[in-house]
Order: structure tokens, then sequence, then C-alpha cells
């Protein structure tokens, strides 16, 4: 059973046959909003939207928990998560669509695990933080969309809900990073805590500080990000 979590730009899953909604309070809070059930392009899954459909939940705000918890408790075994990122090394610009397979955390302060005090301490393997399978599904469905996309790269995650400095990209870069993001972890560790299925369908919106000359005014990002979603959607379309 598959499930989307939406991000910047796919708050919401246009052409959904919406048949329920799951307004759900977790163990771990209530969801910032409802889980929708329904068939896309024929096919059954469940839609997450997460920083709502209005765009107000700022990426340090998520509750990552209560999100994957939800689509858990529903079923759901694969999940794609999309997310709007910068790109740092040459190969991901504008617009390029990224199949990240690695990721590195710089986030601080978010609930970032399922095992809390009183507990039993469960270590999981997080050496490959997206699943394989579901990667090459992904690879699959981008072929047959007649989609370009890239095939690896490593996601640096951090905090937000600020952009980066020219520096911290440099670092980044220094780091193996190839695209920045604001939302990818805790989420990847989360999913695969709880056993489902997980990989990241990453369009880039805007070059990382510093790695042009100009920087990008934000108008032109966001004109990425909705001409960019187009092909994004074109994959999850041929899943």
């Amino acid at each position: 059973m598959l499930g989307i979590i939406g991000g910047s730009g796919l708050e919401q899953l246009e052409g959904l046959e919406l048949q329920r909604e799951h307004p759900m309070i977790t163990p771990y809070g209530r969801l910032a909003s409802p889980v929708q059930e329904g068939l896309w392009q024929g096919k059954k899954l469940f839609f997450l939207s997460r920083h709502n459909a209005d765009h107000s939940l700022a990426p340090h705000l998520i509750n990552y928990r209560a999100n994957i918890w939800a689509l858990k408790s529903l079923g759901v075994t694969e999940v794609v998560a999309v997310a709007a990122v910068g790109g740092i090394t040459e190969i991901n610009g504008p617009q390029v669509i990224n199949v990240p397979d690695q990721i590195i955390d710089y986030t601080w302060g978010r609930e970032h695990t399922f095992v809390e005090a009183g507990s039993e301490v469960q270590h999981i393997s997080f050496c490959q933080p997206y699943n394989q399978a579901l990667r090459v599904k992904l690879l699959a469905a981008a072929e047959k969309a007649d989609q370009p996309v890239v095939d690896r790269g490593c996601y640096a995650c951090t905090q937000g809900p600020r952009l980066e400095t020219a520096a911290e990209i440099t670092k980044l870069k220094r780091d193996g990073c190839d695209i920045v993001g604001m939302t990818g972890m805790p989420e990847a560790a989360l999913a695969m805590e709880a056993g489902l299925d997980y990989a990241c369908l990453a369009l880039v919106v805007n070059w990382g500080a510093g790695v042009i000359e100009n920087e990008i005014p934000l108008s032109e990002i966001y004109q990425n990000l909705g001409q960019g979603m187009v092909g994004v959607e074109r994959v999850l379309g041929c899943l």
C-alpha cells in the first residue's frame, strides 16, 4: 500500500478521488492535517501533506513521529516522500529531480525516534537510509514516464526554516552532499524504525547559496517549483 508525503509545491494531490479523510490523534500528538485516502490515476493510495494544505507548518515544527505512525497504522507499507531542495553539485540544477541514496542529518532538537524513556531500546541499521527496492521502482517509473531523473545523491538535511549561508553550502559540498533540504530527517529514520519502505523524490528548485554568482530570487524559485512538480507528479503517476 502506497503512501505519499507531499512537500512544498505538493500540498495537495491534484485529481485525487477522495474516499475518506483520517484526522487522527496518535500517541505522539494530533496530525496537523488529515491523511487523505483515495484513488489517484487508478491506484489506491494515502496522501499526507507535510506542511499542511496551506503550507503553514515550518520544517522544524512538523510532527514527524505522528505522521509516520499514522501512515503505518493505516496499513501503508511504502512511502514516497516528495521534497523541494536546493542544488549543490553541478548535475543538480533547478528543475532536476533526484532520487537520493544517502542522507546527512544537520538538524537539532527534533523528536527523532520512537524510542522513549522506559521503553526497550531498539537499534536500527541506517547504513542505507532509503529502501533500494523502492528507489528502483521510482527510477523505473521515471523511465516509463519519460522523465529524466538523477539516480543517487546525498541529501543534506538542515534545520530551517531559513536558507543556508554560502559558507554552509561550501561545507556541505565538502561533506559530500549533492542536494540540501529541511525535511528529510528524522522522517527517513522514523520510517525505518516503523518498518516502512521509504524513498525520496527530490525536486531541485534553486542553487544553494554561493554555488552560482547571482542569488536566485524567490520568484524564480517558486517558478521552478511549479514547473518541476509537473515532472514529479508524472513519475508518481507511473508507480
